[in-house]
């Protein structure tokens, strides 16, 4: 436990945070596996641009890496696609 009291804030604020990106997260992990769930076509394309924005801005926030975004949205883009 640290002493300091910088320290004991640096701690309340990390785990504030941490809960926040858990949230997040999750909430993204979420709409992914909903998407994957669909089968029709055209409502995976309406629900795809809002999944692509949670991707981003958990990629934007640095919860996610970058390229771990990136390869998420080229597969689901590909997944919609190959729909029937």
């Amino acid at each position: 436990m640290a002493n300091i009291k910088g320290a004991k804030k640096r701690m309340r604020q990390n785990a504030k945070k941490r809960e926040h990106n858990h949230f997040y997260a999750k909430r993204t992990r979420s709409f992914i596996r909903r998407l994957r769930d669909m089968t029709d076509k055209a409502e995976a394309q309406k629900f795809l641009p809002t999944v692509i924005s949670e991707i981003d801005k958990l990629a934007k926030r640095h919860i996610w890496h970058a390229n771990k975004a990136s390869n998420l949205k080229g597969k689901l883009t590909k997944f919609v696609n190959g729909l029937s």
